[in-house]
């Protein structure tokens, strides 16, 4: 099973879509094995945008994501880092299409709702920033028989 980091943003939090998104997830057939709330660390932050920090957005993005209690998870699933990148949407919503996260919810690209990592090596990095190997949790679902082949 594979598995990747997913962050709802400041804006996501304030607009109370945590719920909405997580079911999302869920209904897919993901399953949820680790999970944090709060505010990021100007520390984490640096570490998890690091190949942004020369960049000059990069400011900002940083007082906005640390503006504000973020939700992080893992999910786990075959195939989960490309399929939660399409149920994502487009990084701009206007080129989002209806029916993905940011499609449905996203208003602009500096505030776009949702984080996920974009490939197992950027999940990898990004687990490892965000979660202790002891705080990702193993276990079967009654339905994973019924899921995958």
């Amino acid at each position: 099973m594979e598995r990747t980091f997913v962050m709802i943003k400041p804006d996501g939090i304030q607009r109370g879509l945590i719920g909405k998104i997580l079911s999302r997830f869920e209904e897919k057939g993901f399953k949820i094995v680790a999970a944090k709330f709060g505010i990021l660390s100007e520390a984490i932050v640096d570490k998890h945008y690091e190949e942004h920090i020369v960049k000059p957005f990069y400011f900002g993005m940083k007082a906005y994501i640390t503006s504000g209690p973020v939700f992080r998870f893992v999910l786990e699933g075959d195939n989960v880092i490309a399929t939660v990148r399409k149920m994502n949407g487009a990084t701009n919503p206007g080129e989002a299409m209806p029916g993905t996260i940011r499609g449905d919810y996203a208003l602009s690209i500096g505030k776009n709702v949702i984080h996920a990592s974009d490939a197992p090596e950027s999940a990898a990095r990004e687990i490892g920033i965000h979660f202790a190997d002891v705080e990702l949790v193993s276990y079967e679902k009654i339905d994973e028989m019924q899921l995958y082949e």
